[in-house]
């Protein structure tokens, strides 16, 4: 397994970690998360550490691609794992998020929908032997769902103090990108996705 693969490996590793973090009541076995108020805002500390992960592990979704293209270690594995970190990092999350009253629902079913209408695209292309490559939406997409996310982790600070939130304003903007970017590739693919199969 090359140097790219292993930090896939490990974002995967740092997304249970979250996880973990976010679903597990540990208030059922005893243990309780240090809270702390700050000008009226409870702040659990189980959050801010789950949002420290969270910036490492969006940093790694970065850095084992950059890797891979630079030194030449792009492997068939290396994108299927990468594929699948990218979607375990953001969608249970979200779902989480969304769970605990973090934020609202319909962020992570636009989200997630758009995945698997994308996925769908480009599954569909790859069968007829085209490659679906990203585009600027779709990036616009991530960068900003990445942000927003991680701001709700540290509870819009400090946007917070001016009561100006931040964290929506992104994680909103992310979803209008994702149906931008969903309706790109349909349209950009529409050729290929309605072309008849020839009848041998």
């Amino acid at each position: 397994m090359n140097l790219p693969n292993k930090i896939t490996v490990a974002r995967l590793f740092l997304t249970g970690v979250i996880i973990a973090l976010l679903a597990i009541p540990f208030d059922f076995f005893g243990f309780n998360f240090p809270k702390y108020e700050v000008n009226g805002i409870i702040i659990e500390l189980n959050y801010l550490i789950a949002g420290g992960i969270f910036v490492v592990a969006s940093l790694t979704d970065f850095l084992d691609g950059y890797i891979a293209r630079k030194y030449n270690l792009v492997t068939d594995t290396g994108k299927i794992l990468d594929a699948i970190a990218d979607k375990v990092l953001v969608s249970p999350i979200l779902i989480l998020l969304a769970c605990n009253g973090y934020i609202p629902v319909i962020i992570p079913v636009i989200y997630i929908t758009r995945d698997i209408v994308v996925d769908a695209i480009k599954m569909q292309a790859a069968s007829k032997g085209k490659v679906v490559a990203a585009i600027k939406s779709g990036k616009w997409k991530t960068a900003t769902m990445m942000i927003g996310t991680t701001l709700v982790f540290f509870y819009n600070m400090p946007f917070e103090f001016i009561n100006i939130r931040v964290d929506l304003f992104l994680l909103y903007f992310a979803c209008i990108m994702a149906i931008v970017s969903a309706v790109e590739y349909f349209v950009l693919n529409k050729d290929l996705l309605f072309k008849k199969e020839e009848i041998i």
